[in-house]
């Protein structure tokens, strides 16, 4: 029987501690293909390049072997599939992204995330996977040195892929979204949670270039207080590693009368 083929990929690029994590965190499950972007891409959520050609780069990175994709994550997704393995893997794992990604804010605009909903739409079981970390700029440095111990969170995430390579998804949920705390209990507990409304409170900043003409810093603060059963609460206030559902059928589930009145 052939062994189960699982693409490994991110957002923060193929040098990333993190991605290495990931692939140590599935190593063992099946054929293993690591197929990520060449450089940090934190931010891109689901975006495509549709208007230049892009270019793979096979090297070998700590050990690793990986497919690097000068584009973004879900570009990786996509020549990782159709032109890498050539056919439907059985697990996709984004991650790990160093930064947590909670709440809606970071439901369409991360790029760890982007990438696993790619793999999804196309009925591929999915895992995000991502770490928090307390200093804000280590979401976006140059993260090839980022030291983490990320023992915990590969034993978390090898167990649960372990179990939905063996009795997949359930029926509307297409991508399990995980962040493991930064300080973390050996054994710790893993909580359940719907996605928080919001995580950071955005700001704008504006500067003047020498020139005094303007421009801009997107800017904000986090908002760590959220009600009991999000992934923000869950994190922040608990410690707990959290697991929240994704499906990506969009549509709100109302009865469609509610909003006859509006047509």
């Amino acid at each position: 029987m052939s062994k189960k083929k699982i693409l490994v990929t991110n957002d923060d690029g193929v040098y990333s501690t993190g991605i290495h994590a990931a692939y140590k965190s599935v190593e063992g499950l099946g054929d293993i293909t690591v197929c990520a972007p060449l450089t940090q891409q934190s931010g891109v959520g689901r975006s495509i390049s549709i208007f230049e050609p892009l270019r793979i780069t096979h090297t070998t990175v700590n050990g690793m072997e990986v497919n690097a994709v000068a584009g973004t994550p879900t570009d990786s997704v996509i020549l990782g599939i159709f032109s890498v393995i050539r056919e439907m893997p059985q697990l996709i794992l984004s991650g790990f992204n160093i930064g947590e990604n909670i709440s809606t804010d970071t439901i369409t605009t991360s790029g760890t995330i982007g990438a696993a909903l790619e793999g999804a739409s196309y009925g591929v079981p999915a895992i995000a996977a991502s770490i928090q970390v307390m200093e804000e700029g280590d979401k976006f440095d140059d993260n090839r040195e980022f030291k983490h111990d990320y023992d915990v969170a590969i034993k978390v995430v090898n167990r649960i892929a372990t179990n939905v390579l063996q009795y997949g998804l359930p029926d509307k949920v297409d991508l399990l979204n995980i962040n493991v705390p930064h300080h973390v209990d050996s054994d710790p507990e893993i909580e359940i949670t719907r996605l928080a409304r919001k995580f950071f409170k955005t700001d704008v900043e504006e500067r003047y270039d020498p020139r005094g003409r303007p421009y801009y810093w997107i800017a904000g603060e986090l908002l760590p207080d959220e009600e009991e059963g999000t992934d923000v609460h869950a994190i922040m206030h608990k410690g707990n590693v959290s697991v929240t559902p994704i499906s990506l059928d969009a549509t709100t589930p109302i009865d469609f009368s509610e909003i006859e009145h509006l047509l």
